[in-house]
């Protein structure tokens, strides 16, 4: 078997080395190594958008040996599903929130807090550091590796149909969606409404059929997601951040040569950071084009809704839940909670 000057020459180059001792022959086009990575939100969101350069580069890096195929907008299911495809192997990566995962990684879900953190720095301070080094060794455990940079999927807003939101009592009895998540349900519970827990997949439908009244995203999820069809009124309450781990099947991540896996990790955690100054650019540029499409818009004091999760016991339950030693990190990137 046999490979043509052209090719060897193409692929020293792209390695960056002077020989081409050590390839593989393979057969034109064919990767050797193949991770497929799904995630739910549809192909034009700046996370792939981000993942679609990272693909790119990486085949260029390693010379074809590794292809990154992305599966955007719940190709292969929702996130129940793909988190149990990735858990067994049959997908090899996942873009994953870590509230979702709170029911088998109970700690992921600390950085979703209700109203705990106050600006983006105090957040990346606390996940590019202990906070999140702490989670993804809670991933570990469940044979899932999780990249170093988490992705960003923005601060969170409620949205309704019916009437506006400006404080507590205008979530009295609200029937409002939230992700399949121990966190959003104790949360919105300790508002006062009736939280129903759907998958994104369905969300527009159970927002048009009336199924759920109002629900919470960040404005880039409600602009792609084309939410605002069915959703009149946004209250920028910024009541909760939530993001997306790449985490990796553990025995397929292994499969990977060392330094296959460093080039993988390196720009997937580029593409993190291109991913998070692209959300927080496209967040904070949306509300004209939301208000175009019907959308009004407006701003909570958000003392209130604080004020009122803690009577109602929500920081003294996930204080208890996580434990005094992981509370006592989170407080201090957050300040005092409780």
């Amino acid at each position: 078997m046999g490979i043509s000057r052209r090719v060897l020459i193409r692929s020293a180059a792209v390695i960056g080395v002077g020989s081409v001792a050590g390839l593989i022959p393979r057969s034109a086009g064919a990767a050797e190594f193949t991770i497929k990575l799904g995630n739910n939100v549809p192909d034009t969101h700046p996370t792939n958008v981000a993942l679609t350069k990272a693909a790119d580069r990486i085949a260029r890096e390693t010379a074809g040996r590794v292809e990154l195929r992305l599966f955007p907008n719940n190709a292969l299911g929702g996130d129940t599903d793909m988190l149990s495809q990735v858990r067994s192997g049959a997908l090899e990566a996942y873009m994953l929130s870590p509230l979702v995962s709170a029911t088998l990684v109970p700690l992921a879900a600390i950085s979703g807090l209700g109203f705990a953190f106050k600006d983006y720095d105090a957040l990346w301070a606390a996940m590019d550091g202990e906070v999140g080094t702490l989670v993804r060794g809670e991933y570990a455990k469940i044979n899932l590796v999780a990249m170093p940079r988490i992705f960003d999927n923005g601060f969170r807003q409620i949205t309704t149909s019916g009437r506006p939101v400006h404080g507590p009592a205008d979530l009295k009895g609200l029937k409002i969606r939230v992700p399949v998540s121990p966190m959003w349900t104790s949360l919105f519970k300790a508002l006062g409404t009736s939280p129903i827990s759907i998958n994104f997949a369905e969300l527009y439908s159970a927002l048009q059929t009336k199924l759920a009244e109002a629900q919470e995203n960040p404005l880039s999820i409600i602009q792609v997601g084309k939410l605002y069809e069915v959703q009149k009124y946004l209250a920028y309450t910024n009541h909760m951040w939530d993001g997306f781990w790449c985490v990796m099947n553990k025995a397929r991540w292994d499969a990977l040569p060392k330094e296959l896996q460093g080039v993988v990790e390196r720009n997937v955690n580029l593409a993190a950071d291109e991913q998070r100054k692209a959300v927080r650019t496209l967040n904070e540029s949306l509300q004209g084009e939301l208000e175009s499409k019907g959308m009004l818009f407006n701003k909570v004091d958000v003392t209130p809704f604080r004020d009122a999760i803690a009577r109602a016991g929500f920081y003294a339950e996930w204080q208890g839940k996580f434990g005094a030693d992981s509370w006592a990190l989170l407080e201090k990137f957050t300040g005092k909670l409780v």
